[in-house]
C-alpha cells in the first residue's frame, strides 16, 4: 500500500486570510483522499479552518495548538 500523499504548507508569519488561501490553494491540487498539512501562527486560523472543514465537507484530521503555533492536517473530500 502506498502512503497518502501529504502536501506541506508553511504559512507561519502570514496574516489572515493567507494561511486559509494558502491551504485551499494546496488542496485543490490533490486527488480526494489526499492531504495538506498546514503550519500557521495566525490565532484566526483556527476559526477559519474548522469552518472551512465544515463548510466544504474536507475532512478536518486534525488541528492542535502549541506555543503560538497552530498545525492543521485536511484531508481532500469526494469520491
Amino acid at each position: 500500500m502506498q502512503p497518502i500523499r501529504t502536501l506541506e504548507v508553511d504559512a507561519r508569519g502570514l496574516a489572515c486570510p493567507m494561511p486559509l488561501l494558502q491551504m485551499r490553494r494546496a488542496l485543490a491540487g490533490l486527488q480526494p483522499g489526499e492531504r495538506v498539512h498546514v503550519l500557521a501562527t495566525d490565532p484566526g486560523s483556527w476559526r477559519d479552518f474548522h469552518s472551512f472543514a465544515e463548510l466544504s465537507g474536507n475532512r478536518l484530521l486534525s488541528a492542535r495548538e502549541r506555543g503560538g503555533e497552530y498545525e492543521y492536517l485536511l484531508e481532500k473530500a469526494g469520491v
